[in-house]
Order: C-alpha cells, then structure tokens, then sequence
C-alpha cells in the first residue's frame, strides 16, 4: 500500500510543477496595450456610384384595362360629344378642352383606346392632374394596384417601368397609360332622343301604332350602348411592346425606378444619423479626434445613402455614425427610484 502511494505521488508532483510553471509564465506577461475610450475604431471613406430608387409592384395581365385621362391646366373643364367608333381608333381622340386664360387645352383619348366616360360635370372647374376622363385599351394591359403609402412615391417616377411576366416575357419595357389616381365612376350622356316620346306621336291615317314599350321588368337598352366605367382605386396600368405575347390573368411584376443618381458620392446608411434629407456624420480626423458634419442626403437603395453636400469625398467616417447617449433614467423605471 505505500509503495502504490508513493507512485502516485511522483506522477502528480511533476503535473503540479508544470502547472505552476504555466501560470507564473503567464501572469508575468504584460497585458495588451488597449486604446483609449472613445476611440474610433472602424471607418469608412465615400465612394461613387449610380444609384437609383425603385419601387416593386404586383400585377395582373387584364383585357381592356381601363385608365384614367387627366386635365393638362387648371381652368374649366368643357367635354364634346363624342360617338362611340365603330373600329378602335388608329389616332387619338378630342373629347374636350380645359378653357384656362380663354385658350382651350385639348383633352384627348391616346390611340388604341376609347372614351369610356366623364368624370365631372360638363363646365366643372378642375386643377391640373386632376381625373376628367376614362378611357378603355382596347387589347392587353398590365394592371397592378397601388397601396396609398406608394402612391406620392410613385407619381413623380412613371417614367421607367420594367415589368416581367411570371414565368413568361421579360424584362420589357412597360408603358404607361394615364393616370394613377382612383377614379371615380364615368359616364357617357346619352344622345338627345332622334323621335318625340311614344305617347306624344302621331299615328299617321292607315299606319300602324309605335311599338310598345318594353314591360317595367324589362329595362329598355340605353342609349349609345354603353353606360360609362366603373370607379377603381389606386392602380397603374401598362402597355407591353407589340411583340410580347400576354396571356389574359397572367402574374406580372413591375419595378418602377422614381430617381436616379449618376456617379452619386454615397457612404454606408451605417455612418449616417438622420433622414428626410438631412443628416450628421462624424468624420475621423488624422490625430484620431471627430468632428460632426451636418450633410444633405438624397437617394439611398438601402445598403448606400447619397451625399449631395456637406463631404468632399476624401474624408474618414466613423462606424456606426454618431448616436445620443442614452439618458440617465434609461434603466430606471417610469416611477425613478
């Protein structure tokens, strides 16, 4: 039994040794140097690129899409009488004029497209943009709805649409018809009677009495053959290129750039406080003091945010950007202590 304690001894003893050995190694290395607090640790420098804002949208392939005309001027709104076309028109069609400083500023349907119906009374004083008329494409549209938080953001970007057919035609270029304004319900006047009503007419000595009218339950067909468009909401409607085959019901995506920025100085969202196009960036001297610059910001597509002024485009910034300290009751309750 003591021999076996004393194997035992001479196996910990040079364990214990090395373990002791380690530790005084170690706890007489100096510790790292650390950098001061409120050091800068990460930065940045500004780059150029383009930079575009963009706007996604779902849409539908849809069959004689209807669309909405606006008024070019504010004035007063005066309409024509205008005949339903036996074709689809070829050329563009006069269906009004706004009166603004006693010129007329015609209203016209675009090609391919025919009125559907008035959207004010006739003589009605509108603002320039405002909705007058509906037209009906005649043929393939794309029609996707807009959601009221995009519609200020889009009105002012339908210059360039891409759209894409789900598993289908695109990229192709879209164009775009009309307004993106809802509209309300159109209609078409009907033309004056050509006859004096049945109960004022004459019959003739030997002829034969009008026919009857229809029974109350069986209303009689309106006049012009049509009764004008139903209201519709927010909506964006597109013509695809005459080549591009479309198939009615078909799923569509439109990306519609509002801005565009060529070769933009832009810096990382990260190193910019503040938005609605004013911002605060801390700009990293060479000695390692900050400074904070105020800038105006532009276009951002998330990852980037454009600088239009307040940076040269040499300087350092700081990673994140600048930041208020939290408060002192921060971690206290609503009641303090």
């Amino acid at each position: 039994m003591t021999s076996r304690r004393a194997r035992v001894q001479w196996l910990v003893l040079p364990v214990l040794a090395l373990a002791t050995a380690c530790t005084t190694s170690e706890a007489t290395q100096p510790p790292p140097e650390l950098a001061q607090r409120g050091t800068v640790m990460t930065t940045v420098s500004p780059t150029r690129q383009d930079l575009t804002n963009s706007v996604s949208l779902s849409g539908t392939v849809t069959m004689n899409p209807v669309f909405g005309i606006v008024a070019p001027v504010a004035g007063q709104m005066r309409y024509l009488d205008v005949k339903q076309p036996e074709n689809t028109p070829t050329k563009p069609t006069r269906i009004g004029s706004v009166w603004a400083g006693g010129r007329p500023n015609h209203v016209e349907v675009p090609a391919g497209a025919t009125f559907a119906g008035r959207l004010v009374d006739d003589r009605s004083t509108v603002t320039a943009g405002m909705p007058v008329a509906s037209a009906k494409l005649a043929g393939y549209g794309i029609v996707a709805e807009i959601s009221s938080d995009k519609a200020y953001q889009i009105a002012d970007g339908l210059t360039a649409i891409q759209a894409q057919i789900k598993n289908g035609p695109g990229p192709f270029p879209c164009a775009v018809l009309g307004t993106i304004a809802a509209l309300p319900a159109g209609t078409i006047p009907a033309p004056p009677p050509a006859d004096p009503p049945a109960d004022q007419q004459q019959v003739p000595a030997g002829g034969s009495a009008p026919p009857p009218a229809p029974p109350a339950d069986e209303p009689a067909e309106p006049a012009g053959g049509t009764e004008g468009s139903a209201a519709s909401g927010l909506r964006l409607v597109c013509t695809a290129p005459a080549d591009t085959k479309l198939i009615n019901g078909a799923a569509a995506t439109l990306k519609i750039v509002t801005q565009t920025a060529a070769n933009a100085l832009v810096v990382p969202v990260e190193a910019v406080a503040g938005g609605q196009g004013k911002g605060t960036v801390e700009v990293v001297k060479d000695d390692g003091t900050t400074q904070l610059v105020q800038v105006e910001l532009g276009l951002t597509d998330g990852k980037v945010i454009e600088v239009r002024s307040g940076l040269k485009g040499d300087e350092k910034l700081s990673v994140p950007g600048p930041n208020l300290p939290p408060g002192e009751d921060a971690d206290q309750g609503s009641g303090g202590k």
